[in-house]
């Protein structure tokens, strides 16, 4: 007996001191993986904890054939599906992500690349809990951990899409891409280990909304990735906010339906474009409903700030900690603030100004900001206390900026980039001998024009009952061309057959022709297939007289809804020289219009409207 007591007592002192080695490996949960291609990064999310911050080391371990790396993330446990991405493009091929053992508690990622890749491109690193994968070839990669938040355009030259493979369970019935994603990365561990099928997809790459939740006067959005927003418009008869949220896909649980805020204002979900969620909120008052995000960026609400006590939207408190400036080029500036805790903040825009409020700050130095900002676009920027915490940065704004902001991974870095427009130089007019000019004669061969088939090859573009948007495009594309020709202008296509061109060479084809014009011809396509109708995009001032004419002349000729003109940063009409358009002549998801878009008389009447908006446009400004 005697010697069973000394074994227990030994037992007992070997457990305390064992316990406090135990209790000093802190356990951390990876709650998400998300691969932001656009960005070429991936971002690895860990639940906040009080202690030490996850991964005290990130080692890279190099490995040969196949060419790939990986790295292990001690006292870790994934409370996700383990992740396995294939993709199609670039130079990543594949990416595991799995609880490599238990007990010790290691998560091991593995990246498979091709096998001219420089491993060294990779860069890992922490923002708190959140661990960074960066592949610094990639040179769009420029805001370091930054995620956009909100931006003034309506289209981009980042909104693209990314094919890859995702595994889901073997026995689904789903048949939309939703419900394969839901399913990809919702179904249990061991669902996904025991019965998988790999299923490729074309992915949005930043971020899927799948829930909403309505309260008084305000409605939480939650999904996963990183949530930005554009700036709104409002529109009347009923008064309603439209906010357009890019790159983003809506579970259709959620999709399409509507949501009562309060006895008069409601909400209403939809997927406006394969690539962009929409979010209309109808209401007297909808200009008083403005975005607040959270501090990781996962969800957002939009809230009648007029009537929503905003304290009950934090829980704790955050303090300014440095001021930053840059200077990204002639025209634009970035005011950048740190903060020593994660911040939850809203924006605001308007004509004149872009408001910026910080909920859950309560100390700042006015006089650091206002030193640190002299000379900048935010140098007339007024600070506010709000009621009780919170700051309000109200910057004025010259017609015509654009405006971006961005918030840091840790949710402790506010980036605000303004582009301001060209400064116009003072030029003298010299006043006409006659009062009558005459325009040019056209027909004479000096005017020379770029005509741009969108898509081709590899590259469907939209597709609808069998139909591809690049065969359309092409043919209408041959008709403008022979048009113009035989009027005498000096026709070059970026495409003459069904062959791959890059964005970038359609541009390069352009600027080495010199054109007076450029004109990109498109088929547009939407999620909902009673929409139909033609439209016309610009995105440089220089460009607004060329959209107007030929969309007047081709809206007015063709039998098809005037959807109107949009100011919007499509690539090849973003970095043309020339003054530039792009032409969306139907929808090809509409089965009404389709069938006229492949007919003999749409075709040529859409050729012949936008060849004599081409000419109209010529003798008027040319």
């Amino acid at each position: 007996m005697k010697k069973f007591f000394i074994f227990i007592l030994i037992f007992l002192i070997a457990m305390i001191s064992f316990a406090p080695r135990t209790l000093a490996n802190e356990l951390f949960k990876i709650t998400s993986a998300n691969f932001d291609t656009s960005n070429s990064m991936i971002i690895l999310t860990a639940q906040d904890t009080p202690g030490n911050g996850i991964a005290k080391e990130l080692k890279l371990v190099k490995m040969d054939n196949p060419t790939r790396a990986y790295f292990d993330v001690d006292n870790t446990i994934i409370t996700m599906p383990k992740q396995d991405w294939t993709f199609t493009s670039g130079p990543i091929k594949q990416v595991k992500i799995s609880q490599f053992s238990t007990n010790p508690n290691i998560v091991r990622v593995v990246m498979y690349f091709e096998e001219d890749f420089n491993i060294d491109n990779i860069k890992l690193f922490k923002v708190k809990n959140n661990i960074i994968i960066k592949f610094t070839k990639n040179n769009t990669c420029n805001e370091n951990y930054l995620q956009n938040t909100y931006r003034d355009e309506h289209s981009s030259s980042s909104d693209f899409y990314e094919y890859t493979t995702v595994m889901i369970p073997a026995e689904t019935s789903q048949s939309d891409v939703v419900g394969q994603i839901q399913e990809a990365f919702n179904s249990t561990t061991e669902a996904i280990q025991n019965n998988i099928i790999k299923k490729e997809l074309k992915l949005n790459t930043k971020y899927y909304l799948n829930s909403a939740t309505v309260k008084e006067n305000l409605i939480l959005l939650n999904g996963f990735g990183a949530v930005s927003i554009e700036r709104p418009y409002i529109l009347s008869n009923p008064t309603r906010i439209v906010y357009d949220l890019p790159n983003t896909l809506t579970d259709t649980k959620i999709r399409n339906k509507e949501f009562k805020i309060n006895e008069t204002d409601s909400v209403k979900i939809g997927q406006f474009a394969v690539n962009k969620a929409r979010i209309v909120i109808t209401s007297e008052n909808a200009g008083n409903y403005i975005p607040v995000y959270s501090n990781d960026n996962q969800s957002i609400i939009f809230a009648n700030m007029q009537k929503v006590n905003y304290q009950t939207l934090i829980t704790t408190g955050s303090n300014i900690t440095g001021y930053s400036k840059e200077k990204n080029d002639e025209q634009t500036s970035s005011m950048v603030l740190f903060f020593d805790s994660p911040i939850v903040h809203a924006v605001d825009r308007d004509n004149s100004k872009f408001d910026v409020y910080i909920y859950n700050m309560s100390k700042y130095s006015e006089d650091r900001f206002k030193s640190t900002f002299a000379g900048t676009p935010f140098a007339k920027a007024q600070l506010t206390l709000l009621p009780k915490v919170g700051l309000k940065i109200s910057i004025p704004l010259e017609q015509d900026s654009i405006v971006n902001t961005y918030l840091g991974g840790d949710g402790r870095t506010l980036k605000v980039k303004i582009k301001e427009p060209k400064k116009k130089s003072v030029v003298a007019v010299i006043p006409p001998v006659a009062s009558i000019v005459s325009p040019k004669p056209t027909g004479s061969g000096k005017k020379k024009i770029v005509i741009d088939a969108g898509h081709g090859g590899s590259d469907s573009g939209a597709i609808g009952g069998g139909i591809y948007e690049k065969d359309i495009t092409l043919d209408v594309s041959e008709r403008v061309r022979d048009i113009l020709a035989k009027q005498g202008f000096i026709v070059q296509m970026t495409r003459a057959n069904d062959s791959y061109v890059s964005l970038q060479d359609r541009v390069a084809i352009s600027e080495k022709f010199n054109p007076d014009i450029f004109v990109s011809i498109h088929v547009n396509s939407s999620v909902r297939p009673e929409i139909k109708g033609v439209e016309t995009h610009y995105y440089h001032q220089e460009s607004m007289a060329l959209a107007q004419t030929v969309h007047s002349s081709f809206a007015s000729a063709v039998n098809s809804p005037n959807r109107g003109l949009f100011k919007s940063k499509f690539y090849v009409i973003n970095h043309t020289t020339a003054p530039s358009i792009l032409v969306e002549i139907g929808f090809i998801s509409n089965n009404a219009e389709r069938a006229e878009l492949v007919s003999e008389k749409r075709k040529q009447a859409t050729a012949k409207a936008i060849a004599d908006g081409v000419q109209e446009y010529f003798k008027q400004y040319r």
